[in-house]
């Protein structure tokens, strides 16, 4: 899902720039399968010798060993299947153990006054971790109108996305159909102990 954004000439500090664009990251690659021209966007990334890094090192190399048509083959063991995948990507079901539940309505309550709609052609519900990490970039980036203050995003990520997103990317870490996906769990996990840590100062 990607809800939809407008176009905006906010200017936004780099190191907000830096965090939307790991958001964004994470939104295309949990949103739809992979095509080739994400694959090689990913076998570009680099990375450093920090735990982050280490782990965008991975998730380069990894898409350089494995073909597009794996890469959309893991996708659809992990979120798909028959009949459900491997993980359930919603905050409803992780939350509860039910989807659309009452976490997606208090999504849905605190995404209009921030300028947040869902897009019209988006079947899934919008508490998907794919949408999430979206909303996270544009509330930063001021896709959706203006960038947030950095209390707005707290806010927005203690309730809808800190609750349970951790335990999203740690599951993802871990699933037995991840190759690809194994990094970025790893990066999803650290990156969001980042932000918690960031927001708590």
């Amino acid at each position: 899902m990607q809800p939809e954004r407008l176009n905006v000439a906010d200017k936004v500090p780099e190191h907000d720039h830096l965090r939307a664009n790991v958001y964004r990251l994470l939104a295309r690659l949990l949103a739809a399968p992979a095509d080739a021209q994400l694959m090689a966007a990913l076998q570009a990334l680099t990375g450093d010798d920090t735990d982050l890094g280490t782990a965008f090192g991975e998730l380069s190399a990894t898409a350089g060993a494995i073909t597009v048509a794996d890469a959309r083959q893991e996708y659809q063991d992990l979120f798909i299947g028959v009949g459900r995948g491997e993980l359930v990507p919603y905050g409803s079901y992780y939350l509860t153990g039910f989807l659309n539940e009452k976490p997606l309505a208090r999504l849905r309550n605190d995404m209009a006054p921030l300028g947040i709609a869902r897009s019209a052609d988006t079947k899934e519900p919008e508490d998907h971790a794919g949408a999430l990490m979206d909303m996270m970039a544009g509330l930063i980036d001021g896709s959706f109108g203006s960038p947030r203050p950095l209390a707005v995003q707290k806010d927005f990520f203690a309730k809808h996305v800190g609750s349970w997103t951790p335990h999203f990317f740690a599951d993802l870490e871990k699933a037995k159909s991840a190759r690809l996906f194994r990094p970025v769990g790893r990066i999803g996990v650290l990156f969001m102990e980042i932000e918690e840590a960031a927001f708590a100062m």
